[in-house]
């Protein structure tokens, strides 16, 4: 959209003058143009933790912030990963310029192959982010066919009518960026995934300034970060840990280290390397995930090691277990990661015992206790020192706490305010302080997936719904796993399946063989003979009856289902998925 300028108004003076010499009245000055309202479109990333995806429109361009992914929960059996819905995005692909992506984990950018093989749109990133971004679109063909544009802190891009400048912040990954998107109608500041550190692993901290002057120059709205929204203070240095790296590393003394982390936290990982080195240790590299962003760290720059401090997983045998550090994933008790296949026996090249001095240098994810208490427990029977969770800090956030996010409300001072990234509770606890600083309550929005807000000077409104929600990843299947399925798939895994086979001759109506029962995950066959039996007897029963009344195909497995699910419940109080498989002969 093309923005027209008034010419600048004549004087009151000048006005009155040619007033009296022209001896008829000036006419009237021209209007401003109108100005459109900001629309923002939350596709993902409110209301849960992950899938984070947002579009912000200003007449017929639009952006998208980010695109990511988030892992099932456990009532998704058989499920890899949760995808946005992107069907609002391919319906508005002509108008969208291209995805700012904010940082490199997989909660921003694990959607974007899915997404781009639907829409090919550029992607605007820094040097880090663009590289994990490469590579992972290396791994679905994409690489060639898409643009990548590689930004820097404090470059800004013109889409249309809108420009977005990149700002800096600090975050568990470098080049973590916040943007600020220019409109016509004022700035949208979107903070990405951030925290205040004064003493980063490696950059510059967040750049304050710059977020003081869009505060000075007025931003519309703000969109912040609300992960630690519930927990007071600040979010500690990262530099703490290395502190604890330093006291911990001389209490492994005889023992091999093991030490399991996000591999997407390369300042931790910095550390781990820093303190093997001054403690004479080699540097192992364990888990798929954890090779990837550390060679890809290196390669680039963003990882220091010495070459010859590093070893091949094959080669850690051949030194003495004290001298050896291996840094892996699984810290948040993952069944398939390199910790877990360790702790149960799995690992091909691992085998954990009395000398081992295992570190787990991350709190658990919310929902991820049991997993990771499970993988703590077997590391112990085998006569591993383990240090987790709380026991030293040997984990901080990379994420603001409430003092922090105060700072940044006081410095953006925007007239809206609508906080993103978190569950219900961490939106609700975010709004609370944008009140306790004095926002008015009208201007504060709690958002949820599908709203479009439409902002202007004067209001805040929420205009309609759009397509949102989420598509299941299961294997090379992508949406094909729905509501039916999943639920499916939790009846079998709670109650077990029964198969009622049987061949009929539809011309005589005659059984000419089975009933046959087949059970799966419902009782063992051996030990409920008596019950297989009844069921045999009963199914026989209502199929007779069925073909003496020349029922049809459908009516004969619904009443064999109905009549079984009746019985089987009756004697064993469960209800086991019955599937009736008649042949006709």
């Amino acid at each position: 959209m093309t923005n027209e300028t008034s010419k600048p108004a004549k004087s009151s003076q000048t006005s009155k003058r040619s007033t009296i010499q022209s001896g008829r009245r000036t006419p009237p000055k021209p209007a401003k143009p109108t100005t459109l309202p900001v629309k923002i479109t939350f596709l993902g990333g409110l209301n849960e933790i992950g899938k984070n995806i947002t579009m912000i429109e200003y007449g017929n361009d639009a952006l998208l912030i980010d695109c990511g992914m988030s892992f099932p929960d456990e009532d998704m059996p058989g499920v890899d990963i949760v995808l946005a819905d992107y069907t609002w995005v391919e319906r508005n692909k002509d108008r969208i310029r291209g995805i700012l992506v904010t940082h490199g984990h997989e909660d921003h950018i694990g959607g974007l192959p899915y997404l781009l093989k639907q829409v090919n749109l550029p992607i605007y990133a820094a040097k880090l982010t663009l590289a994990l971004i490469r590579s992972k679109l290396s791994e679905h063909g994409l690489a060639n066919s898409v643009q990548l544009h590689e930004v820097k802190a404090g470059t800004v891009i013109p889409f249309g009518a809108m420009s977005a400048e990149f700002i800096r912040v600090n975050h568990s990954i470098p080049d973590a960026m916040a943007l600020a998107i220019k409109t016509p109608a004022g700035y949208i500041v979107h903070t990405g995934d951030f925290k205040i550190d004064c003493t980063p692993i490696s950059g510059e901290m967040i750049d304050l300034t710059r977020f003081g002057e869009l505060g000075k120059n007025g931003v519309l709205a703000l969109m912040a970060d609300s992960t630690n929204a519930e927990r007071a203070g600040y979010t500690p240095s990262e530099r703490t840990v290395g502190e604890s790296f330093a006291t911990l590393f001389p209490k492994a003394e005889g023992k091999r280290l093991i030490i399991a982390t996000f591999s997407s936290n390369l300042h931790r990982i910095q550390q781990i390397i820093d303190a093997a080195e001054r403690d004479g240790r080699k540097v192992a590299i364990s888990g798929r995930s954890m090779l990837n962003y550390v060679s890809i760290a290196i390669e680039l720059g963003y990882l220091r090691c010495p070459q010859e401090l590093m070893i091949d997983m094959d080669m850690i045998n051949r030194y003495p277990k004290e001298q050896i550090t291996l840094i892996t994933t699984g810290s948040q008790g993952e069944p398939m990661s390199a910790l877990s296949r360790m702790a149960f026996s799995d690992h091909r090249k691992v085998e954990v015992g009395a000398e081992d001095y295992i570190i787990i240098s991350a709190n658990p994810i919310p929902g991820n206790e049991k997993t990771v208490g499970r993988v703590v427990d077997e590391l112990l029977k085998r006569g591993c020192e383990v240090v987790y969770d709380r026991m030293y800090d040997v984990h901080v956030s990379g994420h603001a706490c409430r003092e922090e996010l105060k700072i940044i409300q006081g410095l953006t001072k925007p007239r809206y305010f609508i906080p993103v990234h978190g569950e219900q509770k961490h939106l609700q606890k975010h709004a609370e302080l944008a009140y306790a600083m004095g926002m008015d309550r009208q201007n504060v929005l709690i958002a949820d997936l599908g709203m479009v807000v439409e902002l202007t000077a004067d209001k805040m409104t929420v205009t309609g719904s759009v397509p949102a929600g989420r598509v299941l990843v299961d294997g090379l299947g992508v949406g094909d796993v729905g509501s039916i399925v999943l639920r499916d798939r939790r009846h079998l895994a709670e109650d077990g399946l029964i198969v009622v086979v049987a061949s009929i001759d539809r011309m005589s109506g005659l059984i000419l063989s089975g009933p046959d029962i087949v059970s799966r995950g419902f009782v063992y066959v051996r030990e409920s003979e008596q019950l297989i039996e009844d069921a045999k007897d009963l199914a026989y029963r209502v199929l007779d009856d069925c073909c003496l009344e020349h029922a049809d195909w459908s009516t004969m497995k619904t009443r064999v289902r109905d009549e079984l699910s009746r019985m089987v419940f009756q004697r064993t109080k469960r209800s086991p998925m019955i599937l009736p498989i008649i042949m006709d002969v």
